[in-house]
């Protein structure tokens, strides 16, 4: 064999095994540990600059994270992201409640101050907008279908890139969105008027929410994220 072609082909081979080598390090597991999440603050549910219940906790145990004790908080990343991929499985309790917090502040409610897209069950609140279920970016855009499975492990992927949102739910389409476009003006909770997506930050903490009742606590696992900025 000519040298100059084997000296290529080795090139070649070893330059392939770095990039799949970047590739499986892009992603990173969110909760890689058992035990109390490092690298996550408990905060209040509807103030993130505050903190959350004295008796609320999360814990990791056998790679699932969950929610121990008063209801009402948000557990909140101290890494803040702009662009990226991420994905994780969830499940809930029959009157569950949790969110994804996207590209929020540390202060403020993420459902209105950053974003949030919602894991709730429809037994949590039957007189629920199709925006404030599972899939919905809370109260402002309703996922295009309602593919969530109650009381079932379910698979969310979601994709930031600038203003684009890209999300799926057990592998369905449920956004692909302009963020830049969504211009609806939403209500808070005590009704006084939150900034429209387009106004929402680019830049922000990951955060998972616990409003469940009774027995409904979220819980996650195999969650990855990858940075793209």
């Amino acid at each position: 064999m000519n040298p100059s072609l084997a000296l290529l082909g080795l090139v070649l081979a070893l330059t392939a095994g770095c990039a799949q080598t970047l590739t499986r390090r892009a992603w990173q597991p969110l909760f890689p540990q058992d035990g109390p999440p490092t690298g996550w603050v408990v905060r209040a549910w509807n103030d993130v600059s505050q903190p959350g219940p004295a008796d609320a906790r999360w814990r990791v145990e056998n790679g699932i994270l969950r929610s121990e004790g008063t209801r009402g908080c948000w557990l909140m990343s101290e890494q803040d992201f702009g662009d990226f991929d991420l994905e994780y499985e969830f499940r809930l309790g029959q009157r569950g409640n949790s969110g994804l917090a996207l590209r929020a502040p540390m202060a403020g409610d993420p459902a209105f101050d950053g974003m949030e897209l919602q894991m709730a069950d429809f037994r949590y609140n039957p007189e629920a907008k199709p925006s404030e279920l599972t899939g919905g970016l809370y109260r402002a855009v309703a996922p295009r279908q309602q593919v969530y499975r109650p009381t079932e492990w379910n698979h969310y992927e979601i994709s930031l890139r600038g203003s684009h949102l890209k999300a799926r739910l057990n592998g369905v389409l449920i956004h692909d969105l302009d963020l830049s476009k969504e211009t609806t003006l939403i209500q808070r909770h005590d009704g006084k008027d939150a900034p429209p997506i387009k106004d929402r930050p680019r830049r922000g903490h990951l955060g998972f929410q616990e409003l469940s009742r009774d027995d409904g606590h979220v819980m996650i696992r195999n969650a990855f994220i990858r940075p793209r900025d």
